[in-house]
């Protein structure tokens, strides 16, 4: 398959058996927006590459608040979602259609022996767990270093420029769940954020009104 070609830096130091038995062993899926593509580690369903659409990588804190890692956007590729591969992996991690998404899926058994075979992939596989580690340690340095206007002030300000736009269609609710918070202290924040003329604030809906306070605000938390 030629999409692999493009995911995979390592493919033409495969040897064509194992390109041959890559491609034959992919599948594609389609996930409609709001999805639950992966339940954390007894929901095991190989690599994950993102072919078109967004997906969020969440986990589920002990008292029931999710709180987002990272993003999944095009031509990304989640090792999380192959939790049976790698041992190293010894908490839940969800992943949900943030868009109509979709993607392809390497069944976890062909690509540990694929790693186990060729050199490059298993170097590749450890450079992309490394990345992947490096992101949730960089949201918990966060939640520990961080107060949550800073997080909050961060997370409008990344939002908005993922969305190309300053009025965001979003709940106080996913705000919340993004952030790992109650629903009632963003909510409570974002009133005080439209006290001091950050935002603008209507039903579902946060719009953005004075972006320089809320850079000020975020202290260095903006990716």
């Amino acid at each position: 398959m030629e999409e692999l070609k493009e995911f995979f830096p390592f493919w033409d130091k495969l040897p064509p058996h194992w390109q041959e038995k890559l491609s034959a062993g992919v599948s594609r899926h389609t996930y409609p927006k709001g999805t639950l593509i992966h339940r954390g580690r007894q929901d095991c369903i190989g690599l994950l590459l993102i072919l078109k659409g967004q997906a969020r990588s969440y986990i589920i804190t002990d008292d029931g608040r999710e709180l987002t890692l990272f993003r999944l956007f095009e031509r990304d590729i989640c090792l999380f979602t192959a939790s049976c591969v790698f041992n190293s992996i010894q908490f839940d991690i969800f992943i949900s259609a943030e868009q109509d998404t979709q993607a392809l899926h390497i069944p976890p058994d062909l690509f540990r022996q694929c790693m186990e075979d060729c050199a490059p992939a298993a170097m590749y596989a450890n450079e992309l767990m490394a990345s992947g580690f490096s992101e949730v340690m960089w949201v918990l340095d966060q939640i520990l270093s961080k107060k949550l206007d800073a997080r909050l002030a961060a997370f409008l300000i990344e939002e908005s420029d993922l969305r190309g736009t300053r009025s965001l269609d979003i709940t106080h609710e996913q705000i919340a769940n993004h952030l790992g918070s109650a629903r009632e202290v963003i909510t409570r924040m974002l009133k005080y954020f439209q006290s001091e003329g950050l935002v603008q604030l209507s039903r579902g809906h946060v719009t953005l009104t004075n972006e320089s306070g809320l850079e000020a605000m975020a202290e260095g938390s903006v990716r």
